[in-house]
């Protein structure tokens, strides 16, 4: 501890022996120092807090109608890029800054002066805003911040209306190539239905279907015909067993059958209303004639029964003339069948042998119908983007959206805000005296002397075997103290100096 107290006191005496330069030096930096600070222009700085309100009702009310933009991520991409290149040489425009700048070169200087000078800041909440501008000139400051203000504001609000243009530019030429789509698509399925009119599937049904539905049919009309066979089987039994006494030869040819003869004149009458509203393949027609055939038959059948003449009465059994009601009955009933299952077996086998013609129109129609529907889908879905995008556009466009509310509007400074010469100042002095002390030791070391033996010892190595006084005359002791008080009193005066120029700039 002693050797590093003893090394330090070396320096100090060292540095002490050019004491003179170093005031000197210190004297002309801080004196340069505050010459410079004090002639340094004032600047005033103007400002003004913004309030952009977003809680628009709009939005809650037009979700999912319409895209509603993110107003807090507008606003914050505006609040960052004020300061772009476009921005500022509109603020030069202005405020008429620009007529100032003689060449291309001082008209960069004032961008990058205009750049430093400004500033905005979030103040507090996210949705408050303080814009503030520092320039030598307080009017020009107040109109910078105004112009900064106008591009704020009318930035926030346009700066989206090109993209919706071209969003919107976009979608009306996707819905016209997919209207030509459509229709190309829908010609082409009515081409193909107009082609294949004769063999296409019903409405929601497919070959399968038709093939299961007409062969269910014809089980079912089988079936019945079988059931309607075997009901007038068992009529003809019942018949032939009552034994009836029928003509003898000399009424053969002859019917006294009133009844017969009126059926025959019924059916007939029948057949040709049903002539009137069908052709001659229609089931009803056909089983109107056979019936019509049977009777005539089973007429001619009476003529000729041997036994007529011994009981005429026979015939007209009121027991016997019901199974021949029964049995026309039952005739014409399985005659009807007959038509139906024949007409059924003949569509079966019709769709049978055109099972590969169906399958193959049923693809090609699967096929069509799938295009058609995608086309459609599509087409109404950038119908539907299109309007929703013309809505959004309206809705970014509307002033309710987003308000911009000025707190605190830019005013023309009164009072300087800067520069800080106090700060200027100090720094000034203490930098001239930092120099100073740095200068002294540097000549020290540059120009070393002894000063005590044991520095002269530690440097040659040899041995000390003494020290010789100087003694001083009182001439030089009295030089001595003038030149200590000369120093001090050029320390006090640059101390004294220093307390004047802060004086003066806290009274300004």
């Amino acid at each position: 501890m002693d050797e590093l107290i003893n090394q330090l006191m070396s320096y100090l005496k060292g540095a002490w022996k050019y004491r003179w330069p170093a005031m000197l030096a210190a004297w002309l930096i801080s004196i340069s120092g505050w010459i410079y600070v004090y002639q340094l222009p004032d600047s005033y700085r103007s400002s003004a807090r913004v309030y952009v309100d977003t809680q628009s009702i709009l939005r809650p009310l037009m979700a999912g109608m319409a895209l509603t933009p993110n107003v807090e991520q507008q606003v914050s991409i505006m609040s960052r890029t004020l300061f772009s290149r476009p921005n500022l040489e509109k603020v030069l425009r202005m405020v008429d800054l620009d007529l100032k700048a003689g060449t291309a070169s001082d008209h960069e200087k004032m961008l990058d002066q205009l750049n430093e000078n400004i500033t905005i800041e979030s103040v507090g909440r996210n949705d408050l805003y303080l814009i503030s501008s520092l320039n030598e000139n307080p009017k020009i400051a107040k109109d910078i911040v105004q112009a900064l203000l106008t591009i704020f504001v009318e930035g926030s609000i346009g700066d989206k209306k090109q993209d919706s243009t071209t969003a919107i530019n976009f979608i009306d030429q996707q819905i016209t190539e997919y209207e030509e789509k459509l229709v190309d698509s829908e010609n082409a399925l009515k081409e193909f239905r107009r082609a294949n009119i004769g063999i296409l599937p019903s409405e929601g049904t497919d070959y399968t279907v038709q093939m299961l539905a007409i062969e269910d049919n014809l089980g079912k009309a089988q079936l019945e015909l079988k059931e309607a066979e075997q009901s007038r089987d068992t009529i003809k039994k019942r018949i032939s067993g009552d034994e009836p006494t029928l003509a003898t030869d000399e009424t053969l040819g002859q019917s006294d059958n009133p009844e017969i003869d009126a059926r025959i004149a019924a059916q007939k009458e029948k057949l040709d209303s049903l002539r009137l509203n069908f052709t001659e393949q229609h089931p009803d027609v056909i089983a109107a004639k056979r019936l019509i055939a049977i009777l005539e038959k089973r007429k001619a059948e009476e003529a000729k029964l041997p036994n007529n003449k011994h009981d005429p009465g026979k015939n007209y059994s009121p027991m016997l003339q019901q199974l021949y009601v029964d049995l026309s009955q039952s005739e014409s009933t399985v005659a009807a069948l007959k038509a139906r299952v024949a007409e059924y077996y003949r569509r079966h086998e019709e769709l049978k042998s055109k099972s590969n013609a169906i399958l193959e129109m049923e693809a090609n129609l699967a096929r069509l119908n799938r295009d058609y529907n995608v086309y459609k889908n599509n087409y109404e879905k950038l119908v539907e983007r299109r309007e929703a995008a013309k809505l959004s556009d309206s809705l970014r466009d509307t002033s309710e959206l987003m308000t911009f509310k000025i707190i605190d509007p830019p005013t023309t400074p009164l009072q300087p805000t800067g520069p800080n010469r106090l700060k200027f100042y100090s720094m000034s002095i203490l930098a001239g005296l930092a120099f100073a002390i740095g200068l002294a030791f540097v000549i020290s070391q540059i120009r070393p002397a002894f000063n005590s033996q044991g520095d002269l010892r530690e440097v040659t190595g040899l041995p000390v075997l003494g020290e010789v006084t100087r003694l001083s005359t009182d001439q030089e002791k009295i030089k001595e103290k003038k030149n200590l008080y000369a120093f001090g009193l050029s320390f006090l005066a640059l101390l004294i100096i220093y307390a004047m120029l802060l004086t003066k700039v806290m009274l300004m």
